[in-house]
């Protein structure tokens, strides 16, 4: 059974940190072992000189892993991640942020993504990301 956007919108609403929740990300679309969130712009999230913060990006990369995550496991459990590397390609200035994740391998205990992150303006890659999570239940 395929997760719905309304169903990650919920997940982030219960399973997520305040301060996580207060990046404004909300799910777009969810598929079998995907899931596509939206990272809006603000000047909360910027840094000095006016781009989106590193901080931030690999938050919502993280975040967006999660729910894709729980999107092939056919529902939430409890995770954690256990490595995230990630590459800036470009700044993000004044432009949302579309955050694919695309979960490559699921196994018993772990869990391996790969993340796209593009400006929504322009479509622009602004950074990639891989992530592995431990599954604990």
């Amino acid at each position: 059974m395929t997760m719905t956007p309304a169903e990650g919108d919920r997940m982030l609403a219960d399973f997520f940190a305040p301060w996580v929740r207060e990046l404004g990300l909300s799910v777009e679309s969810v598929g079998e072992d995907r899931a596509v969130l939206r990272l809006p712009w603000s000047d909360r999230l910027a840094r000095d000189g006016g781009a989106l913060s590193g901080q931030a990006l690999m938050a919502a990369a993280d975040t967006a892993t999660v729910i894709a995550v729980a999107a092939a496991r056919g529902g939430y459990g409890p995770m954690t991640t256990v490595q995230q590397s990630t590459t800036f390609q470009r700044a993000v200035v004044g432009s949302d942020v579309r955050v694919e994740a695309v979960v490559t391998k699921l196994g018993r205990r772990t869990a391996f993504a790969d993340i796209t992150l593009t400006t929504v303006d322009s479509g622009a890659l602004a950074a990639r990301a891989s992530t592995v999570y431990a599954l604990l239940g």
